[in-house]
């Protein structure tokens, strides 16, 4: 299975794991999976439309990812939300 790593306040809402593995054969299977894992995180990192928000940053063994991406077993996937400030 895909290693989903998640980063900043994303951690807490997944019960405080950085690390979960996950089933799912693209980027957006794995995070509906998570979704359905951990029900907090809905709509944090996908949308009502289906697509990954942008302030979301999505990274596949170290490559952007968007929601088609692929994803194979033993890979890791970054989801980190990006900093904002002023």
């Amino acid at each position: 299975m895909p290693l989903l790593c998640l980063h900043g306040p994303l951690r807490r809402l997944a019960g405080g794991h950085a690390e979960l593995e996950l089933s799912g054969r693209t980027v957006i299977e794995l995070l509906r999976e998570l979704e359905r894992a951990h029900p907090e995180t809905g709509g944090w990192i996908v949308d009502e439309r289906g697509l990954i928000r942008r302030h979301i940053n999505v990274f596949v063994a170290g490559e952007p990812g968007r929601e088609d991406s692929p994803v194979a077993p033993g890979e890791r996937v970054e989801i980190l939300p990006a900093i904002t400030g002023g």
